[in-house]
């Protein structure tokens, strides 16, 4: 459908409720993607014939627009694991909904969040919260890749749990990213 000109940007493919299943559409349709490898750890498996390891790679990719994604990959040499990490998150690519949500600024450009956005991913829950426009980004060393590359520029994080482990941490703030943009249903705000 892309190649046909019937679908010509990522926000028709989200408006459908399509799902994304072949990279090269996200290359395509947003053609100044960035990628952040985030993580390579080595994990191993216990066998009949002793240890297999692998690598895995935890990388997130964004436009720097409002579009991120995040995915992981595991392999015997590091650069294939990163490769398989790269399309994972490609294929896993969200729209994050911008906004200025803080009291204090209220310049209505797109530099923080519309409101708070709480994501969880095993034992680690964090919070953003919008804040005024230059702030920055008040967050660890990898959250902070993970908003940049989605566009957000102003931001308080406030984060709960074993944040050190950095593929939940990391799937945490992506959860928290993709809860920007689900859809309010009027039963929802009697909650």
């Amino acid at each position: 459908m892309v190649l046909d000109g019937r679908i010509s940007s990522m926000e028709e493919i989200f408006m459908e409720g399509m799902k994304i299943r072949e990279p090269q559409i996200v290359d395509i349709l947003l053609p100044n993607l960035e990628e952040e490898v985030l993580n390579i750890g080595l994990v191993q498996k216990q066998t009949d014939a002793g240890e297999k390891s692998r690598f895995r790679a935890i990388v997130a990719v964004g436009n720097g627009g409002g579009f991120i994604g995040l995915g992981s990959g595991k392999a015997r040499q590091v650069r294939a694991a990163i490769e398989k990490a790269s399309v994972d998150a490609r294929v896993n690519i969200v729209l994050v909904r911008r906004g200025c949500g803080s009291w204090e600024c209220g310049c209505d450009q797109p530099h923080s969040l519309l409101f708070e956005a709480t994501g969880k991913c095993g034992g680690v829950t964090i919070k953003l919260i919008p804040g005024p426009r230059g702030l920055g980004l008040v967050a660890s060393e990898n959250v902070k890749k993970i908003l940049r590359l989605s566009g957000i520029k102003d931001c308080w994080t406030r984060s709960y749990g074993s944040t050190r482990t950095v593929p939940s941490f990391a799937y945490a703030v992506f959860d928290a990213l993709k809860q920007t943009y689900q859809i309010v249903t009027p039963t929802d705000w009697v909650k």
